[in-house]
């Protein structure tokens, strides 16, 4: 997908807050709840999982 505008807000929010990067990006859909997940069991986890989300959508 191409890079869009909001996309830095994004990055700033996945590395800050993973879980609102990713609801930002998917809503509440499955990737939203296994961020919190993962975001939970280890804080880097999330992030990494948060950035692939953006970068893959």
């Amino acid at each position: 997908m191409p890079f869009t505008a909001t996309d830095p807000i994004k990055i700033i929010f996945a590395i800050l807050l993973p879980p609102v990067g990713v609801f930002l990006e998917v809503g509440f859909k499955g990737h939203f709840w296994l961020n919190i997940l993962l975001t939970l069991l280890g804080y880097i986890p999330g992030i990494i999982h948060a950035l692939y989300v953006i970068f893959k959508h």
